[in-house]
Formats: C-alpha cells, sequence, structure tokens
C-alpha cells in the first residue's frame, strides 16, 4: 500500500537534511502501521515567539478510523521533529495494543464461557 506525504513548510528552508530526517521518522511510523494512507507535516517557525519556542512540527496520520495528531514546539526544528514522531508512535503504540487486547478479551471470554459449559 501506498502513503502519501504531505510536507508544509511555513517560513522554513526545506534543506535535503531536514527532509531526509523527516523521512527516516514517518518511515519507521509506516512500519508501525501500514494502513496509514496520507502524512501531513507541517513545520513553522515563528520568530515572535520566544527562543525556546519558534520552531513547531505539526504531524497528522490518516488512518482508517479516527486519525493520529502531534505536535510539538521547540528551540530546535530537529527536536521538534523527533519529539513529534515520538509522539506519533506512542499513540499508534497505544492504538494497537488497545485492538490486540480487545482481540485477546474475545476469546478469553468464549474459552471461560466453554468451562464453565463443561464442554
Amino acid at each position: 500500500m501506498s502513503m502519501n506525504l504531505i510536507l508544509v513548510p511555513h517560513k522554513v528552508t526545506l534543506t535535503k537534511a531536514i527532509e531526509d530526517h523527516l523521512v527516516g521518522k514517518i518511515k519507521k511510523i509506516e512500519h508501525l502501521n501500514s494502513f496509514a494512507t496520507n502524512i501531513r507535516v507541517v513545520l513553522d517557525h515563528d520568530q515572535t515567539k520566544a527562543a525556546e519556542r519558534q520552531f513547531s512540527c505539526s504531524m497528522e496520520v490518516s488512518l482508517p478510523g479516527p486519525d493520529v495528531f502531534a505536535e510539538d514546539v521547540e528551540a530546535d526544528l530537529y527536536a521538534a521533529i523527533d519529539l513529534v514522531s515520538k509522539k506519533v508512535e506512542q499513540q499508534l503504540r497505544k492504538r494497537q495494543s488497545k485492538y490486540k487486547a480487545r482481540q485477546h478479551k474475545v476469546g478469553t471470554t468464549r474459552k471461560r464461557n466453554r468451562l464453565e459449559k463443561g464442554i
């Protein structure tokens, strides 16, 4: 399945190094959930804010079901990208573990019912 990457830089010069860094992080996210159809990344540089909050990165992952969204504001663009991708990975892991727990719960309920009936 193919995934679209939408990269939107606001007041940020998109260098090859930044793009490579983002692509590396997105490949890891794609590995966690292969059903992602779109990933939208917005990079922003706001010089009016304090020095430690100038760079922001937000990431939205479109999936079947609810989408996953995270954003972070840092003094360094690379740090913002790292933290946003970490937040998205955590959300995807939580979503996957909830799904697995739900599937596991159905099986254990059926097993318990069979044991109670003496089958």
